[in-house]
């Protein structure tokens, strides 16, 4: 990073960020509280115990610098004290040999001041010199390890912000995802949904939530990679290949992990904004995992005058406020995500499976009734209500309840009626009465019989990630259109 005026705003973001970050993760988060002490990675003990190649190395660099200096000095004065003409009579800075002996021994201090920061050798003429900041200073950013330490093992999947990978760390064996950011090429800078990402998995530290372990980096600046722990599943993929579905009190102890990590974010003024059961991950010792927070962001009270666009999350999942085009939204929408996905336990298929919007807003009309007024105040407000065309025939009531009732959804498991008041509270249509992620974690359905499993003892899956490329088995995630509309007429066929 540089304190070059030509920089980018998104390189200059960047660099203010993760400082941020790290005095943050050294600190404390964001609401002042401790953080549980936690094992100093292997990249953390190496910079703490190379202190004294630190000090060595700033020591040459105030050499380099010096040598440098002099040498930019003795090319100034001999150019001054000594012009020349060409052959064609102009007069010319540079002709005798001293002269070019001095300007090469002052480019040979410039390389030997580039080669101790580690810079490449870039045209300077008109830029300032960059700032090196200290290697403690901003350990994610100044002293990022080279991507070639790990040994890359085999695609897991491709995404709208990212390509991951399964790889070894050459030197220890650890197993680890390493995600390669997309890097856009039409802009300058760091793509602000990686600096999310990054923000977000520094700051959200919870059991239930992928750990990421450092930031490297591959032979240019458009080559980043976030190192996270390897989780051996995604929900999504699992759920398509178990041949019964996941027991009751299996089901409770992932939705009670779920619901932990989705309230850990909200506490943290985050809401992810992309929550589905491919971004679910879970290990084989049944520990599960939010991931993907390429679409996350903070949010604030009062919400930003502007708005948000309502091109996120993945159609399937998506509340329909934001299918009626609401900008100004809270984390409710994580929480019909999270009804879904619950719906989706029980049944091993997603709740509401559509092609467009104008088919995911009737699909869900058709199963949870047509809103009202009562149901649902102020919704005839939304930018995209006006536009409904909904037939005589539409139900007036939720078919819910008929839906899982007795397991009746393809044999589904018996859900009991705690676990029905559940679901309508997570799938409830006012996002001000839809219950949030504290409460539902103080549900009584999680105190009755069943109770929650312990995670040790969910069975042992064959890996997909481990060897195999995962199905695309569900849609992206939208993506990112700044100030993008939805072009489209709610037509409904009920």
């Amino acid at each position: 990073m540089t304190d070059s005026p030509k920089a980018s705003r998104g390189d200059r973001d960047a660099h203010d960020l993760m400082s941020s970050l790290r005095d943050r993760q050294e600190n404390g988060n964001v609401h002042g509280d401790q953080p549980p002490p936690r094992k100093k990675s292997r990249w953390e003990q190496d910079t703490q115990e190379n202190d004294e190649d630190v000090l060595a190395r700033e020591a040459e660099l105030a050499r380099a610098k010096a040598a440098a200096k002099a040498a930019r000095q003795r090319l100034k004065e001999a150019r001054k004290s000594k012009p020349t003409t060409s052959v064609a009579g102009t007069t010319s800075s540079r002709g005798s040999d001293h002269e070019i002996e001095q300007e090469g021994n002052s480019q040979s201090a410039l390389s030997a001041l580039r080669s101790v920061r580690g810079e490449a050798r870039v045209p300077t003429a008109g830029r300032a010199q960059p700032r090196v900041p200290s290697r403690s200073a901003h350990p994610p950013i100044h002293g990022c390890r080279s991507v070639y330490v790990y040994e890359r093992l085999n695609h897991i999947e491709e995404g709208s912000y990212g390509v991951v990978f399964r790889a070894r760390e050459k030197e220890t064996g650890e197993i680890v995802a390493l995600k390669k950011l997309k890097m856009d090429k039409e802009k300058n800078g760091f793509p602000i949904t990686s600096l999310r990402e990054i923000r977000t998995l520094m700051e959200a530290r919870h059991p239930n939530v992928v750990q990421v372990k450092e930031i490297v980096v591959g032979d240019t600046l458009t080559q980043i990679f976030i190192v996270m722990e390897f989780v051996e599943h995604d929900l999504k993929t699992l759920l398509s290949t178990m041949r019964t579905s996941f027991i009751i009190s299996e089901i409770k102890t992932l939705m009670h992990q779920l619901l932990s990590a989705v309230a850990l974010l909200h506490s943290n003024w985050i809401i992810h904004r992309d929550l589905k059961t491919s971004n679910l991950l879970m290990s084989n010792r049944g520990q599960l995992k939010v991931a993907d927070f390429g679409l996350a962001r903070m949010y604030g009270d009062p919400l930003e005058k502007d708005g948000m666009t309502s091109l996120v999350v993945t159609l399937w999942y998506r509340a329909p406020e934001l299918l009626l085009g609401a900008r100004e939204y809270d984390t409710a929408i994580d929480m019909w995500s999270v009804g879904c996905i619950f719906a989706e336990l029980l049944t091993k298929e997603p709740l509401f499976m559509a092609k467009n919007e104008t088919e995911q807003i009737a699909k869900i009309f058709r199963l949870l009734g047509q809103p009202t007024e009562d149901s649902w105040p102020g919704f005839q407000a939304l930018p995209l209500a006006s536009s409904l065309s909904v037939k005589v025939g539409a139900p007036p009531f939720s078919t819910l309840r008929q839906k899982f009732a007795h397991g009746q959804a393809r044999g589904a498991p018996v859900c009991s009626e705690a676990g029905l008041d559940l679901l309508q509270r997570l799938l409830t249509y006012d996002p001000r009465r839809r219950i949030t992620a504290e409460d539902a974690l103080r549900h009584h359905w999680f105190k009755e019989s069943p109770a929650p499993a312990h995670p040790d003892t969910f069975g042992s899956f064959p890996s997909v990630a481990a060897g195999e490329r995962r199905r695309d088995a569900s849609p992206s995630a939208p993506q990112r259109i700044a100030d993008q509309k939805l072009a489209y007429k709610l037509e409904l066929d009920i």
